[in-house]
């Protein structure tokens, strides 16, 4: 592979801050596209900072000259008509790569059951996915589950979830089963994606070598970070919407981000296939355990160093009551109609 430029959309969020190190060390020139014009990062002066809008035709065009690989790592996580607006960003993107003569797109997307109605953020997220692969220019979707790392908003919220509440009322996906995957691992697939040939142009399912439960994932959680043993109960009542507002009363995750991630996490999601492990290769000292990703990410941290659990338990259990109450009202308002 005689080009070795590279692209990020992305940049300034979690995976994105993390893949641009991971690029210079495997000798990438990186290109970062941002809407300020700078970026408050480490490695901020080893990269070409473009600044423009991933909106903009123009700016896209400009950015993507010159580039055998590109990184989509845009998605909505707030409100408004973000599906329109996402499937503009990336049908946008797509055209733009092709005129470029972009080698090949990689696009980081959510794992997914199939033949299930899904969530509309993840949705939304699956229809980006098939909008780049029918650009013409080679594309990996790599679908993930929920990715532990410290720094990653799913992760975030099952840490302060455990760690806030000794005992818990929850709703019932956490007890649906999960393929988490760890950060580092990611991060490896994401690059070596890069270079598959331009054949290839696919989804790919991306986890770890552990299937557990929400719950499981907490009580593994807690265990590796010193914490006792959690009481579980779930609630069969508690909706998606009734969930994201109690994920947003307990943690410090905004209900108005916890409502996609929840939304997700109603479906079981369990990779299907590992092909691209076998295309490209495991990650050096394989795949990451579920438990080695949570030592990894909790290294040296607190759980919670500004929590008192007990008052917060006490308040979250009666808020957790109240909006149960709330949910079962709004069910039946809408029966009713």
């Amino acid at each position: 592979m005689e080009n070795r430029t590279a692209l990020v959309t992305g940049a300034s969020g979690y995976v994105g801050g993390l893949l641009v190190p991971r690029l210079l060390e495997e000798g990438y020139a990186v290109r970062v596209l941002t809407r300020s014009g700078s970026l408050d990062a480490p490695w901020a002066g080893e990269v070409d900072v473009h600044q423009g809008d991933a909106s903009d035709a123009d700016d896209l065009r400009s950015a993507l000259r010159g580039v055998h690989v590109a990184y989509y790592l845009i998605h909505s996580m707030d409100g408004g008509d973000f599906v329109r607006r996402d499937r503009e960003l990336a049908d946008g993107f797509g055209r733009a790569a092709g005129e470029a003569g972009v080698g090949r797109i990689v696009y980081l997307s959510g794992l997914h059951p199939e033949g299930e109605e899904l969530s509309t953020h993840l949705a939304s997220r699956v229809e980006v996915g098939e909008i780049l692969l029918a650009s013409g220019v080679p594309t990996a979707v790599l679908q993930a589950a929920t990715v532990i790392g410290r720094g990653s908003v799913s992760f975030e919220m099952l840490r302060y979830l455990t760690t806030r509440l000794p005992a818990m009322v929850a709703p019932k996906w956490l007890r649906n089963r999960i393929q988490p995957v760890g950060i580092d691992d990611v991060l490896h697939w994401l690059v070596a994606a890069a270079q598959l040939p331009p054949e290839v142009s696919r989804t790919f399912d991306i986890g770890g070598p552990d299937v557990l439960t929400y719950a499981e994932m907490m009580q593994a959680f807690a265990q590796e970070t010193g914490q006792h043993r959690r009481l579980i109960v779930t609630l069969p009542v508690m909706t998606p919407w009734l969930a994201s507002h109690w994920v947003g009363l307990v943690t410090p995750v905004d209900a108005g981000v916890a409502k996609p991630l929840v939304g997700s996490l109603v479906h079981e999601v369990v990779c299907r296939e590992r092909d691209l492990e076998e295309l490209v290769g495991a990650p050096p000292g394989g795949i990451t355990p579920y438990r080695e990703a949570v030592r990894r990410a909790m290294r040296g941290v607190d759980p919670d160093p500004h929590h008192a659990v007990g008052v917060l338990s006490a308040a979250t259990v009666a808020a957790t009551l109240v909006l149960v109450v709330v949910g079962r009202r709004r069910s039946r308002r809408t029966r009713g109609r």
